[in-house]
């Protein structure tokens, strides 16, 4: 049996950032996404946006064995034919492009795969669906997103028998999340697997026919009593070691 601990890769933002005398545009990822997968017992690895070329996605799924679609900011209305919302503030392209090859090859592969907020758009998306670009325009309240720079609590229900509630471990959990956008138009082979209990969002989605492939609109990684990390490390563990 191997002793090598698994690689988890983790998506990264462009972002133009300032320290001392320096302004500089970087590649990064929230530091909590790389202590969620050590706290499980795995290597994060960072993929930093790049050429959505075949070539360059494939050479870096041959480096990790799961994948986690970070969250951040609005994807590129662009990118799926659709005018963009008011509300709607985009990323990067270059980002969007790069993780929509990423997400479709790893699931082509078997890989496990974990979306996150805007990653758990991104998958929906990888599988041909659309996105609500503004939820208080259906929920009539920004709940979802009503501290700036803070994510806010509230309960989710998750379908029995699911993997969203094999994760969660339970078919109700309490998350934090902070979003405006959502999954409008379901992609191809997903399911809805959760729900906001007050509003009734889509909080959760999955491909029923893969061991792990899972969405989800909140932040595991901004939760120590989530369980939901340490669910894909542990499949992506078990599929190394059979590898």
């Amino acid at each position: 049996m191997s002793s090598r601990l698994p690689g988890i890769g983790i998506t990264a933002a462009i972002e133009r950032v300032r320290w001392g005398v320096w302004d500089e545009v970087v590649t990064m990822a929230p530091r909590s996404y790389a202590r969620a997968v050590e706290e499980a017992g795995a290597l994060p690895l960072i993929l930093p946006p790049g050429e959505a070329g075949q070539e360059r996605v494939d050479a870096a799924l041959e480096r990790i064995d799961a994948l986690i679609l970070t969250g951040g900011p609005d994807l590129d209305p662009a990118g799926y034919g659709a005018e963009p919302h008011p509300e709607t503030v985009a990323g990067s392209r270059e980002r969007d492009d790069f993780e929509l090859e990423l997400t479709r090859r790893a699931i082509d592969r078997g890989m496990p795969v974990l979306g996150v907020c805007r990653g758990m758009q991104m998958l929906n998306l990888a599988r041909g669906g659309a996105l609500i670009q503004h939820l208080p325009d259906l929920t009539g309240n920004d709940d979802h997103r009503h501290t700036p720079g803070a994510f806010g609590d509230h309960e989710v229900r998750l379908e029995p028998g699911s993997l969203a509630a094999l994760a969660a471990g339970g078919t109700r959990a309490l998350v934090k999340s902070h979003h405006h956008q959502g999954v409008g138009e379901l992609g191809e082979g997903l399911a809805i697997s959760g729900r906001s209990l007050d509003d009734d969002v889509v909080e959760a989605i999955e491909l029923p026919d893969h061991r792990f492939v899972l969405g989800v609109l909140w932040h595991p990684e901004e939760d120590d009593r989530s369980r939901v990390i340490a669910a894909l490390v542990a499949v992506a563990r078990e599929q190394a070691v059979a590898a």
